[in-house]
């Protein structure tokens, strides 16, 4: 029996799924399931109190599975006109802008936690890229000319997650002097703060933050491919969004973790004080430590 999601949960759209996209699909959320998975495994074979990276993943890759499931299956998308190249309706998947608002602030602090970041500056930053995604969805939903306005704003909101100049304030670990240069956040803002173990830690951080920019950089390019400018198809909008997906969802977290491996997890100072914590840190042979100060504002 072959896939029946397009005749059980027919398209709503004169631009929409295939059969053979819907296949692809289904691919891509076995892989996401699998990784959920064997997440989840070495979750449970890390000691209690040192699972935050890990649990953080889990999250992710369990609203991805969730995501294509749903994609697969023909179901979370809107019609909307489409502006350019040909009259009539086009797919436009509001699940996966659902998926991303999940995922994108998530593997954001997957990464900015492994830093010396404020605490407020995380958090500005988590926020940037749900301004991303909104603006991307509302950019979406708008079938005029001003759909690009919305697209401008989530390239801005994505160029402010990268760089971010500051006049008057100082970065922990940066010189004085250095504090009127423009700052990139994840490629040189957050590089330069202080970490928990300078030379792994660093060097860990600055190999995942290269490649999650990098990927991150093509989905506005895919955007402006698909629900922006309708020039390819709804099938090669999945193939293209599913590859980036992969690529930032389980390559990118086992590739991750694997290099935090080598990295204490005591350093970061993630202790509350409660047993789950000190009783974590017990299991792995360490001495209960003070809890450390608060981030600075």
């Amino acid at each position: 029996m072959g896939n029946e999601a397009l005749n059980l949960n027919p398209p709503n759209a004169d631009y929409h799924l295939t059969t053979n996209g819907s296949d692809w699909l289904w691919t891509a959320f076995s892989i996401f399931g699998l990784s959920l998975l064997v997440m989840v495994v070495l979750d449970f074979m890390r000691p209690r109190g040192t699972r935050l990276f890990h649990q953080l993943a889990i999250i992710i890759l369990a609203t991805l599975s969730i995501s294509y499931f749903s994609m697969a299956s023909d179901l979370g998308a809107t019609p909307i006109e489409a502006e350019f190249r040909g009259f009539g309706t086009r797919q436009i998947w509001y699940v996966r802008y659902i998926q991303w608002f999940i995922t994108y602030p998530l593997l954001l602090l997957e990464l900015l936690l492994a830093t010396g970041l404020s605490l407020s500056d995380i958090v500005t930053t988590l926020f940037m890229s749900i301004v991303f995604v909104v603006s991307l969805l509302v950019g979406a939903l708008v079938h005029s000319d001003y759909k690009w306005g919305y697209y401008v704003f989530a390239v801005v909101a994505l160029f402010y997650i990268w760089l971010v100049t500051e006049s008057s304030s100082h970065i922990p670990g940066l010189p004085s002097h250095s504090s009127d240069l423009n700052r990139y956040v994840l490629l040189w803002y957050a590089p330069h703060a202080t970490f928990a173990e300078s030379n792994v830690l660093r060097s860990t951080y600055l190999a995942g933050a290269s490649y999650f920019s990098f990927v991150l950089l093509t989905y506005p390019i895919a955007w402006a491919c698909a629900e922006g400018g309708n020039v390819i198809s709804v099938t090669s909008e999945m193939i293209w969004y599913g590859i980036l997906d992969i690529f930032l969802g389980p390559v990118f977290l086992f590739f991750f973790l694997w290099k935090l491996r080598e990295v204490e997890y005591s350093a970061f100072g993630f202790r509350s004080g409660k047993y789950t914590d000190q009783g974590g840190i017990a299991e792995k042979g360490a001495a209960p430590t003070a809890p450390v100060p608060e981030a600075t504002q």
